[in-house]
């Protein structure tokens, strides 16, 4: 994905400048990516959006247009214009892999460059990754509530803007969702594209049954019917059924039909009685029109006979939550040749952020479900993990342990080679199975335990002292 430089934040830019002029610039510096809580009032989020991340970091570059309009500004001095010039990203990235579960406070990326490399990608890296995650775990909730019905994202018309569009596509298979009606996304990621057709179409006609034939006659196998243009029960059903039974007879089947309107439970009992009823048992039903999480779930509790859902404003949108929380903060600085961990804190762990460059790791129970995060310093020391209140939880010993945070570019180059699509799909299902089972309630979810190491909490505890300390005049 390629994203001009100038797609930034203006005080990115000015606190490069200020770095710049102090001799700060070229200090190396981590910042963490981590966010606040789960959207949606669940229990989990899936990790989306690195593989785009990667390809800003590894591409972004300041062209003479670029600088031309920063120099238009008069904010920059000349000096700092020429840096910006040569600006390549020569630092690192580390996080989780894409269509891992993540959860609050717990650094799914991390930012190992030069102070002002790491400055300016802040902005590009959180629109990126918040967004894609937001959506991947929309997906995932929903494929979820569909109870391994497929789910089809069909959302390109109600999404904010093209980028919006094509990376809630992305998004959305990644968390579980089996095709896109989005074409570019289908040929850039290599996702399933799935479609039907308009009312307009049954509109361009003179009437529905020749409509319907005229679709049947371009794609006799592969033909998915709409059938609530004017009336789903005394027309669209019947006249989709005649033209089923015209296809039979030339040695070809429908494959579908779809509802958009209407109560959607009573309809599509409806036809598939109707379906059946004609011998149609083969023809699938997709239903679409305003669906998410709960009016899936709901659906399927009383027993919709649908095959499909078609899922888009809903989805796309990530509706129910405006933004994932995520941040990004600086977690340590260069000074006299070494690493000083640096801290913003707060009263609680959920306002402040956690010092130092520090690595995730993910226990397992024999049971292969996920115990718990602990956030260490490297290598964990001794002692059971702490919450953020210092208090020792009892999650059990882990009968495996994972490190989560790989490295995904480093000193500017790619690590290795991305997992593809598919694979970040696979892992998301994988790992959604392994949660905790109260996790994955879309309603009062369990909390998932993410645990300091002791030595970790301690060295929070005692920076937050003299912080404080040193505010108050001691």
């Amino acid at each position: 994905m390629s994203v001009p430089a100038l797609l930034t934040g203006l005080y990115e830019l000015t606190m490069m400048e200020g770095y710049f002029r102090n001799g700060l610039i070229g200090q190396r510096a981590v910042f963490d990516v981590f966010f606040r809580y789960n959207p949606f009032g669940g229990g989990y989020s899936v990790f989306a959006g690195i593989e785009q991340a990667a390809e800003y970091l590894t591409g972004v570059s300041f062209g003479e247009e670029e600088i031309g309009y920063l120099e238009s500004l008069g904010l920059f001095s000349r000096g700092f214009l020429d840096h910006l010039a040569s600006f390549r990203f020569t630092g690192s990235l580390y996080a989780f892999e894409e269509g891992s579960v993540v959860f609050p406070e717990e650094p799914i990326a991390r930012i190992e460059a030069p102070l002002g490399e790491a400055q300016l990608v802040e902005s590009v890296l959180l629109n990126i990754l918040n967004f894609q995650t937001l959506i991947a775990t929309k997906a995932a909730r929903i494929c979820q509530a569909a109870g391994g019905r497929p789910v089809v994202e069909f959302g390109l018309r109600r999404a904010q803007g093209c980028d919006g569009a094509l990376s809630a596509s992305r998004a959305a298979y990644i968390g579980g969702c089996e095709g896109t009606s989005n074409v570019l996304a289908g040929a850039r990621y290599g996702i399933p594209v799935r479609g039907t057709h308009a009312h307009s179409w049954v509109m361009a006609f003179d009437d529905e049954l020749s409509s319907f034939r005229a679709y049947a006659d371009t794609y006799p196998d592969g033909a998915i019917l709409l059938v609530d243009t004017y009336d789903s029960r005394t027309g669209g059903i019947p006249n989709a059924i005649r033209v089923a039974r015209e296809l039979e007879v030339r040695g070809h089947r429908l494959a579908g039909i779809r509802l958009d309107s209407g109560d959607p439970l009573s309809l599509c009992r409806l036809a598939r009685n109707m379906l059946d009823e004609a011998g149609l048992d083969y023809v699938k039903i997709v239903l679409s029109n305003d669906l998410d999480e709960y009016v899936i779930r709901d659906l399927v509790k009383y027993g919709v006979p649908a095959d499909v859902f078609g899922v888009g404003t809903r989805l796309v949108t990530g509706h129910g939550e405006a933004a994932l929380s995520g941040v990004y903060k600086m977690a340590a600085l260069e000074k006299d040749g070494s690493l000083v961990p640096r801290l913003k804190i707060s009263d609680d762990l959920p306002k402040g952020s956690l010092p130092g460059r520090k690595e995730v790791e993910r226990w397992y129970g024999d049971d292969g479900r996920m115990l718990c995060d602990v956030i260490h310093f490297g290598e964990r020391g001794d002692g059971d993990p702490l919450d953020i209140h210092g208090k020792a939880t009892a999650v059990g010993r882990p009968h495996r342990t994972e490190k989560c945070l790989r490295a995904v570019v480093v000193n500017g180059g790619y690590a290795a080679a991305l997992p593809s699509i598919e694979e970040c799909r696979s892992r998301c299902l994988a790992e959604l199975e392994s949660l905790p089972e109260g996790l994955r309630r879309l309603d009062s979810p369990g909390e998932y335990p993410v645990l300091l190491d002791p030595a970790l909490y301690e060295r929070r505890r005692r920076m937050i002292a003299d912080i404080r300390g040193d505010a108050n005049g001691a």
